[in-house]
């Protein structure tokens, strides 16, 4: 082998090994923006996993809003309808007070239960009974009307009371809606952060695949470099042993020229031949009929 084309191996060599480590530097950064991609990737993953169940949490509480929004609207309503029953009562008992006598039940009952005795226990005369079964007539209408005050009385204390129940339902199925509601933005906030984030590392994610794509067009451009480089040392072999192949069977066919003419000098004079030299002519006479035919 020359020393030029030796030279050139070399050369070739040393480019190929240039390639070769740069090649593969540009496929481990190709594989570590992927990791990067990757790692990104499932933490993109895990934020959309707490996103959803956030979301589920916050749709959760906003039903819970809707039912006690309509338990505090049916509360409402009714400690309306309560207000309305109570505003008649007061009318009525307002009304009833203007006829009701200012004494107490028992009070008639006595005067009432006085005056029976009285006509059934005495002799008196008929238009002085009469009289009296009048009062009493009287009395009992008296006693009728305080009955019915008190019993609205009684019926308006609870109507009040039934109302203020109401009041304090419609109150406090309010405040656990505003307590809900707060929670649900709280979630909603927390939620939309989460979904922020997990797009922001989306970009993060696609801007390491890109570096990852970069890298790998790089290296297989590089590799493809590699292999031409290789193709190119392989081709200079093969020329190379071509030559020498070439070389060596002139020199080999030279070296056999002159052992023919030497043995054909030795036939000439007479001298004793050898068996290769013998074997050697008779190689070349048989060439050579093949030749003639």
């Amino acid at each position: 082998m020359s020393k030029p084309v030796a030279t050139k191996i070399e050369e070739l060599e040393q480019q190929l090994n240039i390639l070769r480590q740069e090649r593969d530097k540009l496929n481990s950064e190709a594989k570590a923006w992927a990791e990067k991609r990757n790692a990104v990737h499932e933490q993109v993953k895990t934020l959309r996993g707490e996103a959803k169940q956030l979301k589920e949490k916050r749709d959760s509480i906003n039903q819970k809003v809707k039912e006690q929004k309509t338990l505090r609207e049916q509360a409402r309503s009714l400690q309306r309808e309560k207000r309305a029953q109570v505003s008649k009562a007061k009318e009525k008992l307002q009304s009833l007070m203007e006829k009701t006598p200012s004494r107490r039940v028992a009070d008639i009952q006595k005067e009432i239960d006085r005056i029976d005795w009285t006509i059934q226990t005495t002799s008196i005369p008929v238009s002085e009974e009469k009289a009296l079964v009048d009062k009493v007539r009287v009395l009992e209408s008296q006693r009728a009307a305080l009955k019915q005050w008190l019993e609205l009385k009684n019926t308006l204390v609870e109507l009040k009371t039934e109302e203020k129940a109401l009041a304090t339902q419609a109150k406090q199925h309010h405040e656990t809606l505003t307590q809900l509601a707060e929670q649900g933005q709280e979630c909603h906030k927390h939620m939309l952060e989460l979904v922020s984030e997990a797009q922001s590392l989306r970009s993060e994610a696609d801007a390491a695949h890109q570096k990852n794509m970069e890298f790998r067009q790089k290296a297989n451009e590089i590799h493809q470099r590699f292999l031409q480089t290789l193709q190119q040392i392989n081709s200079v072999k093969q020329e190379t042993q071509k030559k020498e192949e070439a070389k060596q069977t002139e020199k080999t066919e030279k070296l056999r020229e002159e052992a023919v003419q030497k043995a054909q000098e030795k036939m000439k004079r007479g001298e004793k031949m050898t068996w290769e030299e013998f074997k050697l002519l008779t190689e070349t006479a048989e060439g050579e009929e093949r030749e003639e035919e």
